[in-house]
């Protein structure tokens, strides 16, 4: 059973298609119910009209061929005078002799079950089938010159009208069933036009748009989803401004204990050889977690005015391939820089402090999860350049791949050696300086090797 207020598990098929297999199916079911009811009353109607229409003529020729023998005529002659198509054929029985004025009916191609009926001095009539054909035998018993008259009637003809008139209905209905689908189709398209700008809405939301709202609409069923949609987002947009604030508040109140706990150490680390071993012991570990708490304040102040909406970018003209030298020489370690660019091939309009960043918080990503990075490559193609970090790690599993860039994200590398020395942000803070450029960033595997490679990738300045 489904949870109350959980979703219903998704159908293979979309609204959409189910709206449009509805009509079809109900076009199909009302066009098979009324062919079949159109079929059966002209079938009744033509079949009962040429039963009574045979039998008439039957009991017609039946007095004349007794008018023919009471006069003590030559039956031959009497058979042949009657008006018959060439379809049909007339079969008398007379002293036990059979005659016919068709070659094709004979006495053996009347029924057996009509003989015997006629034999006991009752009319009577049957469908057959003889000679590939359907066939109505109508026999009138004549006892006052012991004879029975028998005439066949062929079916032939009926049966081909009423073969188009199936074949005719069936495409009829095959055509209303597409004329349904196509209805409904339309029908889907208009109903679930709202929809679809919700969809639209919510995808934009999702990309980090939360200025975007549903316009008025007219149609009162969708109205009330319209309305709580604004209001979900108003009621999301207010929560996220309440968490940024409250993240920048708290990174504001705690930068002044922290500059003070940074002076004191500062203080402290000035006399450490007066402290005794284990007093600079526990000196150089406070140090450490200091540094990392008054990162992990500037992180959480980066991303609470991204959040804001107030990060403002100091855009010049930077030359990557400099760049990233520049950053490589700040960092720790001695990691390789591979160009594949020439003069101007690598300049973009960019942020340094914010673009610096990003290289320097990929080579710290690196050597915390990677083994440090064996070396960073510049390249550009087609109006793009783009600056990889390789490392020799593990690599980034396939899964986590979509959510490496997100606040506080350790995955699989949670467990591991070194995994606890950063802050969380360092890749969130990527892709939130890299966005802010309008250019993208991403992991994969190293060519050839193991390992993960870090992408960022920027528009070249023109």
């Amino acid at each position: 059973m489904t949870a109350p207020g959980a979703l219903e598990p998704q159908r293979k098929l979309g609204l959409r298609a189910r709206v449009t297999v509805a009509f079809a199916l109900g076009a199909l079911a009302m066009s098979a119910v009324l062919s079949f009811l159109t079929y059966a009353l002209v079938r009744n109607s033509l079949v009962d009209q040429q039963e009574d229409s045979a039998t008439s003529r039957a009991y017609l020729n039946a007095r004349l061929v007794r008018d023919g023998l009471r006069a003590r005529s030559d039956l031959g002659r009497v058979l042949s005078s009657l008006e018959t198509p060439s379809s049909e054929g007339v079969v008398v029985r007379h002293d036990d002799r059979w005659f016919a004025n068709s070659l094709f009916i004979g006495g053996d191609a009347i029924p057996e079950r009509l003989r015997e009926r006629v034999a006991e001095g009752r009319p009577g009539r049957q469908r057959f089938e003889f000679g590939g054909r359907a066939w109505l035998a109508v026999g009138v018993p004549i006892p006052r010159v012991e004879a029975e008259f028998y005439e066949a009637f062929s079916l032939a003809e009926t049966d081909r009208t009423l073969s188009i008139l199936a074949w005719s209905l069936s495409g009829a209905a095959l055509l209303t069933t597409m004329g349904g689908a196509l209805v409904g189709r339309w029908v889907s398209r208009r109903v679930l036009r709202p929809l679809t700008s919700v969809s639209e809405a919510a995808a934009a939301i999702a990309r980090g748009n939360m200025d975007i709202r549903l316009g008025p609409v007219s149609d009162r069923d969708i109205a009330p989803l319209a309305q709580s949609f604004n209001s979900m987002v108003d009621a999301l947009s207010e929560r996220l401004r309440r968490d940024a604030r409250f993240a920048s508040d708290v990174s504001h109140e705690l930068r002044s204990p922290l500059t003070t706990l940074a002076t004191s150490l500062d203080v402290l680390k000035a006399r450490r050889d007066e402290l005794s071993v284990r007093a600079q012991a526990a000196l150089d570990l406070l140090d450490a977690d200091v540094r990392r708490f008054q990162r992990l304040v500037e992180d959480l102040l980066e991303i609470s005015r991204a959040d804001a909406g107030v990060s403002e970018l100091q855009l010049e003209e930077v030359d990557l391939t400099e760049l990233v030298r520049h950053a490589l020489g700040r960092s720790a370690g001695d990691v390789p820089l591979v160009s594949g660019a020439t003069d101007g091939d690598a300049r973009v309009l960019g942020d340094k402090r914010r673009l610096e960043r990003v290289i320097g918080n990929l080579v710290e990503n690196a050597a915390a999860y990677g083994g440090g990075a064996t070396c960073v490559r510049v390249e550009h193609a087609d109006g793009l350049v783009r600056v990889a970090v390789e490392d020799a790690g593990p690599g980034v599993r396939e899964e986590e791949r979509a959510h490496v860039f997100e606040r506080f994200f350790r995955g699989s590398a949670a467990g591991r050696r070194g995994a606890g020395s950063g802050t969380g942000l360092g890749l969130a803070l990527v892709a939130e300086h890299v966005r802010l450029h309008g250019g993208r960033v991403w992991v994969e595997d190293v060519s050839g090797g193991t390992g993960a490679r870090f992408v960022v990738e920027l528009p070249k300045l023109s």
